[in-house]
């Protein structure tokens, strides 16, 4: 994700709780999502969309900030 932004998540990563919060909280849902996918977690295909929609919520705000950042 955003690889063009690699060495500012790193650093935001360590030094903004809430950007690392938001990053993990991101990461985390996508690895449910793919267990969801692959069958591992029962699901239903309303509460994998939710999912999938507070994931891209999450990705949106993680852009706004290392936007802020200004270092691409």
């Amino acid at each position: 994700m955003f690889p063009e932004y690699r060495e500012t998540i790193s650093q935001l990563k360590t030094t903004d709780a809430h950007f690392a919060r938001l990053f993990h909280r991101h990461n985390d849902l996508d690895q449910e999502i793919k267990n969801r996918e692959a069958g591992i977690i029962p699901t239903t295909h309303t509460s994998l969309e939710q999912l999938k929609k507070q994931k891209l919520l999450l990705k949106d705000q993680l852009y706004a900030i290392l936007r802020k950042s200004g270092a691409a």
